[in-house]
């Protein structure tokens, strides 16, 4: 049987590692990143490089890539395997937590936003109710 909404989870999933490594490439470049600054409002370079852009030494944009590769490797496992599925949701949500928390950061203590972060948040939470929809699915196919 095909699953379809394993590949679109896997397609997104190379979205937000494309996204999240070109924030990281963002974090460390000395020039300012021309093509996302829109004024105060939207600055990747000031959510990028703010002291909220790291955990430690980490970049978050890193933490990112490491969490899109493994949701990536979880939806190319086969679909009816209740723990694999299970362990998607959970990653998805936790990452999708974060990435939430982020966003308020950008909102509420920043006061800019960052498009590439933006359309992160946008594809874990994507990939979030996808899982959700795919473990749905699967619990139908097997009882």
């Amino acid at each position: 049987m095909s699953d379809r909404l394993g590949w679109v989870i896997t397609l997104v999933a190379v979205i937000g590692i494309v996204l999240s490594g070109v924030s990281v490439y963002n974090h460390y470049k000395k020039a300012a990143t021309e093509y996302c600054d829109f004024g105060d409002t939207f600055n990747c370079d000031a959510v990028n490089k703010s002291t909220y852009s790291h955990i430690g030494p980490v970049p978050v944009a890193a933490i990112g890539v490491v969490g899109y590769v493994f949701l990536l490797l979880l939806s190319r496992v086969r679909r009816d395997n209740k723990l694999v599925s299970a362990l998607l949701i959970f990653s998805a949500l936790i990452g999708a937590g974060f990435s939430a928390w982020l966003t308020y950061i950008e909102a509420r203590v920043l006061l800019s936003y960052c498009i590439i972060c933006l359309g992160s948040f946008a594809c874990i939470v994507l990939i979030t109710l996808l899982a959700i929809i795919r473990h749905a699915q699967t619990r139908e196919l097997v009882f």
